[in-house]
């Protein structure tokens, strides 16, 4: 008796930083889908997909990938966030099992929508928010965890970029209402980020700016969440910082930890390299964070990288089953909806 290992059939709609660096390379990496279709309506990506990926099909956009439903079970959207409530809910009705990079929608509103209609249909539904992968935030998960550094009472956390131009035409387009600007966007990942780590919570301070003049929603924010759990946490975002600041810092009753750098994976898939190789996502020993006090600080090596383990976790719950399993999509579309009402809380407030 011979048994059939299925395979999930997929396709990557968008081919720009994130369907190039993230999802293409992790699906690819992971012998349990078949990346089988690749959308772009730009002619160079189009070549530059089929050079690396020999046999994938490619074609115009997220329309002409739903015309192949029929031989497909998953379609990941890294598409600019105004497409991404129309094509999900085209594809979850096409019976189509759908990934969804951030922002999940441009409103909670919609979010919710997707979730209910997903529920009806009996789909898969997950949002890519990577960076509860990244290695310094899974060191500090595992920090907290370990309850060294006593009753947390702050958390520091930054994305800071040198930017003064804005590279993508859709960005430099894109208003609040398009889901466009720095909140959106890398907001996006350190709302997410402190809710995972501290628990519900709502915006008690808030600013937005536009400092580069093609920007049209905005590029340097600052948000403060006031948990349930008492913790403060203290968001930055920025495009135009020439000097950046500690990626996190997180004070406690006990002690603090500091961590400066961004997380390797992102540029290691860009310079070329996959998410099997035994390097991947190792940080160099020098941006150890350190923790302690001053005067008795000690360095924190970074934990390994780990991307790879959300396409792992929705591969498990797409082959046990989909939604008829019991296994945890690997991120929960309701939470993203609580930091698009945290992002929608943000713009109230400024």
């Amino acid at each position: 008796m011979t048994s059939t290992v299925r395979t999930i059939r997929t396709a990557v709609v968008g081919y720009g930083l994130s369907g190039s660096v993230f999802h293409a390379p992790l699906i690819a990496a992971d012998s349990r889908y078949s990346l089988d279709v690749i959308a772009t309506s730009d002619a160079g990506r189009q070549a530059a997909a089929t050079q690396r990926y020999p046999g994938v099909k490619t074609v115009r956009d997220g329309g002409a990938v739903l015309e192949l439903a029929g031989d497909l079970d998953l379609v990941v959207l890294g598409t600019p966030p105004a497409t991404h409530y129309p094509l999900a809910k085209a594809a979850l009705e096409a019976g189509l099992d759908v990934v969804v990079d951030k922002p999940f929608a441009v409103s909670s509103a919609e979010g919710q929508e997707l979730i209910t209609l997903a529920e009806q249909l009996g789909r898969v539904l997950s949002v890519f928010q990577n960076r509860r992968w990244d290695g310094d935030f899974l060191t500090v998960r595992k920090l907290l965890a370990g309850e060294v550094l006593g009753n947390v009472t702050r958390f520091e956390s930054s994305f800071e970029r040198w930017s003064p131009e804005i590279s993508k035409a859709w960005k430099a387009s894109a208003t609040a209402s398009d889901g466009g600007g720095v909140l959106y966007d890398l907001g996006t990942h350190l709302i997410d980020q402190a809710l995972q780590l501290f628990g519900p919570a709502t915006v008690i301070h808030s600013e937005l700016r536009i400092r580069r003049p093609e920007e049209k929603a905005d590029d340097d924010a600052f948000v403060v969440l006031q948990h349930e759990s008492g913790v403060i946490s203290h968001l930055t975002m920025n495009m135009l910082c020439a000097q950046q600041g500690p990626r996190f810092r997180v004070l406690g009753t006990s002690g603090a930890f500091t961590k400066h750098g961004i997380d390797p994976q992102e540029p290691y898939i860009i310079a070329g390299g996959s998410p099997l190789d035994a390097e991947y996502g190792v940080e160099a020993s020098e941006w150890a964070g350190t923790l302690g006090r001053d005067g008795h600080l000690d360095a924190l090596p970074t934990e390994r990288g780990a991307y790879p383990e959300f396409y792992r976790l929705l591969g498990d719950k797409i082959l046990d089953g989909g939604t008829t399993s019991a296994l945890p999509v690997p991120v929960d579309p309701a939470g993203a909806v609580e930091t698009l009402k945290l992002i929608e809380q943000a713009r109230d407030l400024a």
